[in-house]
């Protein structure tokens, strides 16, 4: 029976996409449910995966465009798998048992025969030293000197003090591994004593690789960006230190309840929906003439991929507490980092968060993804002095930057949001009293 593989559909917009890689190679045996390509669409990198267990047969190449449906490739099922024949034993007494080696051919010793250099590579090579360049030669056990073979002077004395002869230290040699190889290329001594592969100091070569579907659709995107909107960027710096002591404090015990440690992106995450309550306009998209306003906050999480950035959305995270917001990072990162995330978990989104902190940024000026109307970026946290109470301190401080349309969002509330934000995260027990002061719930103010 030849099974039809066919190109699935990756959302209801996408017509076309791209064969990115070929995780097989044409006649390969497959079982069932293995993945077998990459397949890159404008918005997300998919896999295909054999429906059962078979002989391989690619009708599509890498880097082709095709529509959704096309029959990427056959499997054969009819065709099994043949068992590989057992190695056969290495005869007792013939060859020293062999390790498995870095090296793809292993080097075999002839028991009872003192190996010279000769032996131990592949080619001739002249002999090497590990430890001195103050070498003597050894003489075997019938008077004969082996000048191929050195041996440093500290080696030479425990060789006495132990009474052990040039044979039974070489016989007492299994393998000459890549770690072995690579000490004596990296001793000092070695590129006056070793004669070694010359290698270049440099290179001149280049490498061209073709744009994926997503990026290429990505760059479109951002470029559009650039040209069709007014983007201004607002700044302003936050004091991590309550979070960073009660994250410390608590960390165990939200391990041990949700089995995830808790990062700063979910608590950015509530802050950014809480304060969207104060400053609505924030929230919004603009389309033609028209600005459209969302009651809930699907919020944008920003995830670096080998593929390129990708988006994925936590929807509604208004409603939901920090822990099942990390929860739900956690679930959508892994699945953009692994190509298992749908188009459906990528669209949409009223709102983006970007950390360039984790790669070490200090300040940046995030790019609005479309057709949002704003973007948050986060940044590396450092420990800088600042005036607290008429005194100099050190505190644990990340400058946050918002990056907005000033068509539909004006200054007051871009730079009202952010501080908001600011707000919020250097008091945490504000993202669960809808941004007020306790003093506040309190009075009912």
């Amino acid at each position: 029976m030849v099974l039809e593989i066919k190109i699935p559909t990756p959302g209801e917009s996408i017509t076309e996409v791209e064969i990115g890689k070929w995780l097989v190679e044409d006649g390969d045996m497959v079982s069932k449910d293995q993945e077998v390509a990459e397949v890159e669409s404008d918005k997300a990198t998919l896999t295909l995966v054999a429906g059962e267990d078979g002989k391989i047969k690619i009708l599509v190449q890498e880097g082709q465009t095709v529509a959704v449906g096309t029959i990427a490739c056959t499997i054969d099922t009819a065709v099994t798998s043949k068992k590989k024949p057992e190695k056969e034993p290495i005869a007792s007494g013939v060859f020293a048992e062999i390790e498995e080696v870095d090296d793809p051919k292993p080097i075999k010793l002839l028991a009872g025969k003192e190996p010279i250099a000769s032996e131990l590579f592949a080619e001739p090579r002249e002999a090497f030293v590990l430890e001195s360049d103050k070498v003597s030669a050894v003489e075997s056990s019938n008077g004969s000197t082996e000048s191929n073979i050195k041996v440093t002077p500290v080696a030479h004395k425990m060789m006495d003090d132990n009474h052990l002869s040039m044979e039974e230290v070489m016989n007492g040699l299994h393998r000459i591994s890549k770690r072995d190889i690579e000490a004596v290329i990296s001793h000092p001594m070695a590129e006056s004593q070793v004669k070694v592969f010359d290698t270049k100091s440099f290179s001149r070569s280049e490498k061209r690789v073709k744009m994926t579907m997503l990026r290429r659709k990505l760059s479109e995107r951002l470029v559009a960006v650039k040209n069709e909107t007014a983007m201004l960027t607002t700044f302003n710096e936050i004091d991590m230190s309550k979070v960073i002591e009660m994250r410390t404090k608590l960390q165990n015990k939200f391990v041990e309840k949700y089995g995830l440690k808790l990062g700063f992106m979910s608590i950015f995450t509530k802050a950014v929906a809480e304060a969207m309550q104060y400053h609505p306009s924030i929230n919004t998209q603009l389309d033609g003439e028209e600005i459209i306003s969302f009651e809930f906050v699907d919020v944008g999480i920003a995830v670096q991929t080998p593929k390129g950035l990708m988006v994925p959305i936590v929807r509604n995270a208004e409603s939901k507490t920090v822990a099942q917001i990390e929860l739900e990072i956690k679930e959508l990162a892994e699945k953009a980092r692994t190509k298992k995330i749908s188009v459906e978990e990528l669209t949409g989104g009223t709102f983006t968060i970007t950390n360039g902190g984790t790669f070490g940024s200090l300040l940046s000026t995030p790019i609005i993804n479309p057709p949002q109307s704003a973007i948050l970026g986060m940044h590396n946290i450092l420990d800088r002095p600042i005036a607290l109470n008429g005194q100099v301190v050190i505190r644990p401080m990340m400058y946050v930057a918002l990056s907005y349309d000033h068509r539909i969002i004006d200054g007051k509330d871009s730079v009202g949001f952010l501080v908001k934000v600011k707000e919020m995260i250097e008091n945490p027990e504000r993202l669960v009293t809808g941004g007020r002061s306790l003093e506040e719930v309190l009075l009912g103010l």
